[in-house]
């Protein structure tokens, strides 16, 4: 191989987690707005990955309701991810889903790319509080080195959702993101996949927590700047 031929560097992968709640009172326009929102966000996340010298941005979903079920096996290349839509039943298995989660946030697992990882981003979705042993479950994935430094927010659902689980979740309350109608969900959602994905996939030299604040900063900016909250009048029913 001359000089002059061109040599491709392999590029670390950053790992995107939806963690989407689809308990029975996810049922209607709240599933129905998740799904379109994470859908039309795809095409996003893959011209981000597309133009990323550091990263390429995978993804992968996790739902929880009685069940957890992952989407797809493994994280997908955004360039070839496709959502299906999620239903909306059972019981908010949090607890279950944080365990589930906890096992493939690892080097065998998940995060097992040669070329090496990012640490992730964590978006969990959720319109109320857990129905089982979530307590136990957090305190057994913060032992987690992936989960430590991983930005986490949490995007709470309307008026029911458990903004103080959701804040031991993320470490932050500030990383809770409220929304209460459908042109907010789906606004956030996107705002939020694509912000933190580009915040956490660039080798930058600054440190995870302050990673974090700077998308709770810009997420702060965005609902302040675009009136987020008053898009849309009618609440989720």
């Amino acid at each position: 191989m001359s000089l002059t031929d061109r040599v491709e560097i392999a590029r670390k992968t950053m790992v995107l987690f939806f963690l989407v709640d689809t308990s029975g009172s996810m049922i209607g326009e709240k599933i129905g707005s998740l799904n379109d929102a994470i859908r039309e966000t795809v095409p996003d996340l893959k011209d981000l990955s597309t133009n990323n010298a550091d990263a390429a941005i995978k993804i992968a979903a996790l739902s929880f309701d009685s069940n957890v079920k992952w989407l797809y096996a493994e994280p997908i290349d955004s360039e070839n991810f496709q959502w299906n839509d999620l239903q909306a039943n059972g019981m908010t298995m949090l607890g279950a889903a944080l365990r589930e989660l906890n096992g493939k946030l690892s080097k065998s697992a998940f995060l097992s790319e040669i070329a090496g990882s990012y640490a992730p981003v964590i978006i969990l979705l959720s319109d109320g509080g857990p129905t089982d042993n979530f307590s136990g479950e957090l305190q057994n994935i913060k032992q987690n080195n992936w989960f430590k430094h991983a930005i986490k927010i949490a995007i709470a659902i309307g008026n029911d959702a458990d903004k103080n689980v959701l804040a031991e979740f993320t470490g932050n309350p500030e990383a809770v993101i409220e929304v209460h109608n459908k042109a907010a969900l789906k606004a956030i959602i996107r705002f939020v996949s694509v912000t933190s994905s580009q915040v956490n996939s660039k080798s930058s030299g600054v440190n995870d927590a302050n990673k974090q604040q700077a998308v709770i900063s810009q997420v702060k900016d965005f609902v302040d700047t675009e009136n987020i909250q008053d898009v849309d009048l009618d609440e989720f029913n």
